[in-house]
């Protein structure tokens, strides 16, 4: 995993990164799921890119961390999906994409 990219491994995390009004770039990764492997390559191949300094990337394993998987998902009024891929602006989903979806260009395209 890149060094950019915060795991989220409790709650107290997920709700400061959600408090911070920083823009953040979310995975909803399942560790066991071969589309959401390639979802996370797909993600990490993205954040290798980026030079911006101004957007947060996140990772929740939702099976290791389904407590903030869900929390996610209601605090942010979007059906669980895994792998999905979340932008959250000012506590807002400005985007997002979940399985085959998940793509570098679709994270290009959408986060500018």
């Amino acid at each position: 995993m890149s060094e950019k990219v915060r795991d989220i491994q409790s709650m107290d995390e997920w709700k400061e990164l959600l408090a911070s009004h920083t823009p953040t770039l979310v995975l909803k990764h399942s560790t066991t799921c071969p589309i959401s492997a390639e979802a996370y390559n797909q993600f990490t191949a993205y954040v290798n890119d980026q030079k911006n300094d101004e957007i947060k990337y996140a990772l929740v394993k939702v099976i290791e961390q389904r407590p903030i998987s869900n929390q996610i998902a209601e605090d942010l009024n979007l059906k669980h999906e895994s792998p999905q891929c979340i932008f959250v602006k000012d506590q807002q989903v400005i985007w997002s994409a979940t399985h085959w979806a998940v793509t570098k260009e679709a994270i290009t395209e959408q986060i500018t």
